[in-house]
């Protein structure tokens, strides 16, 4: 935990930028009948009614000292799917960094393996080196400011049935360019000063 919040109080550097990443599903659900939207004295109706069609994985990056995210759906959740997008983040969206710090949850797929098992020994290497990886501890997700932003996507964009992920993916990229156009940040204010006093109980007890 400490690492992570020691990295959160390094000041904005475009060639070393601080690049927070999280994953969550996304059911894709159709409404069994069309709902009545809201009218004068009456709320919203949607029938109990729907029918699944399966689930999507919404993977979530952030730049929080620059104002910016980057959204993608993907019909699976493994190691390939974590692999490329991490590609996209080094040769997409941060070509000229020098080292991009990511930090991210310890999910089984969040492993070199994953750059080996998809990419050439060459192309695994250059990628995994053009990152430092900050793990959150087990539990500890909290503290991955990418689940903030996702919680902000969900609840301003996927809080509603969507049945196709086709429809996902129009949806969240009208989401990422109308919030960083806005520049929206993130004013993280725990440090490890709060931490070890508001988390006291999970620090060890030093006795003489």
């Amino acid at each position: 935990m400490e690492r992570v919040l020691d990295v959160y109080k390094r000041p904005y550097n475009a060639d070393f930028p601080v690049v927070c990443m999280y994953e969550s599903p996304k059911q894709l659900i159709e409404e069994g009948r069309p709902s009545q939207a809201m009218k004068p004295g009456q709320e919203a109706r949607v029938d109990y009614e729907y029918a699944r069609h399966g689930v999507v994985n919404i993977f979530m990056a952030n730049e929080p000292l620059k104002g910016k995210r980057f959204v993608e759906a993907t019909e699976f959740k493994t190691k390939k799917d974590w692999a490329l997008f991490v590609k996209k983040i080094a040769d997409d969206w941060y070509p000229k960094a020098k080292k991009i710090t990511l930090v991210m949850d310890n999910f089984k797929t969040h492993a070199a393996s994953a750059f080996y098992e998809l990419f050439e020994p060459e192309e695994a290497k250059r990628l995994w080196d053009r990152f430092e990886f900050i793990y959150t501890p087990k539990h500890g997700s909290w503290l991955n400011m990418a689940e903030i932003e996702l919680q902000v996507l969900n609840g301003q964009c996927l809080n509603r049935h969507i049945s196709t992920m086709d429809k996902i993916k129009e949806e969240v990229e009208a989401w990422q360019s109308y919030r960083n156009n806005k520049n929206s940040k993130i004013n993280w204010q725990f440090t490890n000063k709060e931490a070890r006093v508001k988390l006291k109980r999970l620090y060890p007890s030093l006795h003489d």
